[in-house]
């Protein structure tokens, strides 16, 4: 199998989120997230990258960076870019996430969440591919900004994955690097699979 024959999809959460002291909050979106995650996604075989934001501004910018990149100015200036900007979606919310991808596919959406804090329920990305990834449901990998998802979004998970760990003690990769990692392993596990 490969990863391309699965209903894969992609999410970075900007609300609910924690900050460093445990409130709920909205993050900024960054330029780099989202054309970065963006190529991610592409090179990865996932079938498209959401930005979920409820502010208006934010919203826009991300509508901003997409026109950039695939008007003529950054079509000519980088191509590429271009090409991977049309994964892109903005979502105001998780539901609406789900929903469009519900209508897209008519499959049931399981949700994936990471996190950087260990948990008792979680799968490492192996078993996830050997054991519950199938053609019946569409799958939703999601990522969160500041200080992580809020408990409400991870307690409506269907599977966390094992936090990144490398045995230094330390793993507050940026958001960027994190994807990368995941979707690579995910891209292998997927591979291995018979």
């Amino acid at each position: 199998m490969n990863i391309v024959d699965y209903d894969l999809y992609v999410t970075l959460v900007h609300h609910p989120i924690k900050n460093k002291d445990g409130e709920i909050v909205t993050t900024a979106v960054t330029n780099m997230d989202v054309h970065d995650i963006a190529r991610l996604s592409a090179t990865f075989g996932f079938k498209a990258y959401y930005v979920v934001t409820p502010i208006t501004e934010q919203k826009a910018l991300v509508k901003r960076i997409i026109e950039h990149w695939k008007g003529t100015y950054g079509r000519l200036r980088n191509n590429n870019r271009s090409a991977a900007l049309n994964f892109v979606e903005i979502s105001s919310s998780l539901e609406d996430v789900v929903s469009d991808i519900e209508n897209k596919t008519g499959k049931k959406v399981k949700i994936i969440a990471t996190s950087a804090k260990k948990s008792a329920h979680t799968i490492s990305i192996s078993d996830f591919a050997n054991k519950e990834l199938n053609k019946n449901n569409a799958y939703l990998l999601m990522f969160g900004t500041g200080w992580g998802l809020a408990e409400t979004v991870m307690g409506n998970a269907d599977y966390v994955f094992e936090p990144l760990s490398y045995g230094t003690g330390y793993n507050h990769l940026s958001v960027r690097s994190a994807v990368s990692i995941i979707m690579d392993r995910l891209y292998n596990a997927i591979g291995r699979v018979l």
